[in-house]
């Protein structure tokens, strides 16, 4: 059975961290991005690895702060948030794509399978 399971997400204060995993089943040799999507906007991808874990990249607004990084013996790849702000408040999907590599900016149309998500929530 296909299937990208998120989880990790909670209720951080500003500058705090987070580590979500994505379980997944069936995607070993494809890329996983990861897209988060706040109240009232639209699903924007921000992270992707590539299928042997070598290949990462991330958008300007979470260099640094982010890391994303996949363990294929455990079928899970991992994001780390650190130094969290309110802005990056949002429902966090975890996609696999079809491809070994990542493309150079993550869009919805390039992920074919995605997970629930998980609610990251950055308050005081």
């Amino acid at each position: 059975q296909w299937q990208l399971v998120e989880s990790g997400g909670g209720l951080v204060q500003p500058g705090g961290s987070l580590r979500l995993s994505c379980v997944t089943s069936g995607f070993r040799d494809y890329s996983i991005g990861w897209f988060r999507q706040a109240p009232g906007k639209e699903r924007e991808g921000f992270s992707c690895v590539g299928g042997n874990g070598g290949i990462t990249n991330y958008v300007d607004s979470v260099k640094g702060r982010f890391t994303i990084s996949r363990d294929n013996a455990k079928n899970t790849v991992y994001l780390q948030l650190n130094n969290l702000k309110p802005e990056d408040t949002g429902v966090y999907y975890c996609a696999a794509r079809a491809a070994w590599n990542c493309p150079r900016e993550s869009q919805f149309d390039d992920y074919a399978y995605w997970g629930s998500g998980t609610q990251v929530t950055v308050s005081s």
